[in-house]
């Protein structure tokens, strides 16, 4: 699909690999709507990019979404790009005392059940135009889950699951649906499970670009594509890589 001349609405748009796919898009000539909870820290977003619009808006909040959703059927009707990047984790080991439900919840809420209703209450915008795009943003632990980030794995494993279904259900549409699966990435985000040691953000928004101009529906960046070949060969194998165990 195209790559420049789209109106792009990126959730999670104020700082990581959000922030940097709204740069590179702004840069090829597309208009970004950057959403995320954090007012400060998205008007600090907004002002650094320049030719954003900022939204402040949690995707877990019912309202809140209702109100986005009228906002840019009436301001963005052109819209034809959701990135559902916005994300929430905990890293720990489970145990007896580890709260691994009220961890699960939100990080569900946030990774999976959010999605799915932004992303239906803004379908029927999407499918008005003649080429349209959803990118969900799932993770590296698709394929094999990290134990110290496990409820996270849980529920990227799960928008995985839905992405394939959606992409299936809209083939016949207008809406193209792409699932990117970025390994650690250097981003304030990842920093808990040794971010440092992961590849730019900016890496990570080249590649979707790329991705998009070229329908390569799976995008699984750098090592992703290594844990992928390695699950299909040796599921066990690629666990044990994921956990530090080989």
């Amino acid at each position: 699909m195209r790559t420049t001349g789209n109106t792009i609405l990126i959730t999670g748009g104020s700082a990581g690999m959000g922030l940097e796919m709204a740069r590179l898009f702004v840069a090829n000539g597309n208009k970004v709507i950057i959403t995320g909870r954090d007012e400060n820290r998205l008007k600090a977003a907004a002002a650094q990019l320049g030719n954003v619009i900022a939204i402040t808006f949690d995707v877990t909040k019912e309202s809140d979404v209702n109100v986005l959703v009228k906002r840019v059927a009436d301001d963005f009707p052109e819209l034809n790009v959701l990135i559902n990047n916005a994300g929430r984790a905990f890293a720990y080991n489970l145990s007896g005392e580890a709260g691994a439900y009220e961890k699960a919840t939100d990080e569900m809420m946030t990774n999976y059940l959010s999605v799915i209703r932004l992303t239906e209450k803004l379908l029927p915008l999407l499918e008005k135009q003649a080429e349209a795009a959803v990118v969900n943003v799932s993770s590296i632990t698709v394929y094999a889950p990290n134990a110290y980030i496990s409820t996270y794995s849980a529920t990227k494993a799960a928008l995985h699951s839905y992405t394939q279904s959606l992409r299936l259900a809209l083939a016949e549409t207008s809406v193209k649906v792409f699932e990117l699966m970025p390994p650690m990435v250097n981003t304030d985000f990842s920093s808990e499970i040794g971010g440092e040691k992961g590849i730019a953000p900016s890496v990570v928004a080249e590649d979707v670009l790329d991705a998009m101009a070229n329908n390569r529906f799976e995008i699984r960046t750098g090592a992703t594509e290594d844990i992928y070949q390695l699950s299909l060969a040796d599921p066990e194998m690629a666990f044990k890589a994921m956990n530090g165990m080989v």
